[in-house]
């Protein structure tokens, strides 16, 4: 007897929390949230090309590049490379990133590069980069695409346009979506 009613009490519990409640919380997010329900899907012609959510991987200098990515922009393995300030990996990887920056950018030795662009986000998937990183890399990609005086002015002022605030004018600092920011490089 005792055995049937924890029976019956499980297919409760289970019909209610394990499709009752995750079908009704999925069915109000997709109503009053559909984009970030859906995962903020950026689409081009009707076809998706990323997440505004999650960074990918820009390597050619006709794009700005995102921060770097500890699981190489990998959605699954995602995470940091969880290396401390005194790690000799960190600093080696740091100063590779360095001089590859530097070399692409036609740069001295001596040019400051913002930290968001020598250093991985916590997640690996960060999709944004400081005003700072976006400008590090504006004459790079100017100069791979050929860009006249007036596009590279049409380009500075586009840029400066997709720089976000803080959220709610608090939290965080202001920043760019690499995403967003070489699709409309490519409408420029």
């Amino acid at each position: 007897m005792i055995i049937l009613k924890s029976f019956r009490l499980f297919l409760i519990l289970m019909l209610l929390t394990g499709i009752i409640y995750p079908l009704g919380i999925m069915t109000a997010a997709k109503m009053l949230f559909h984009d970030h329900s859906c995962g903020s899907m950026v689409t081009r012609n009707g076809m998706p090309v990323g997440s505004a959510l999650l960074a990918q991987k820009f390597e050619t200098e006709r794009y700005f590049h995102p921060r770097p990515s500890a699981c190489d922009f990998a959605t699954i393995p995602s995470g940091a490379g969880n290396q401390g300030a005194t790690s000799k990996a960190l600093t080696q990887s740091v100063r590779e990133r360095a001089s590859k920056l530097l070399a692409s950018h036609a740069l001295p030795l001596t040019a400051s590069i913002p930290a968001d662009l020598l250093l991985a986000s916590g997640s690996g998937l960060d999709p944004h980069i400081s005003p700072e990183a976006m400008d590090f890399q504006l004459e790079m990609v100017a100069r791979a695409r050929n860009l006249n005086p007036e596009k590279r002015a049409r380009l500075r002022k586009l840029a400066r346009e997709l720089i976000e605030s803080p959220q709610f004018g608090i939290f965080g600092e202001p920043r760019v979506n690499v995403l967003l920011l070489n699709l409309a490089l490519d409408d420029l």
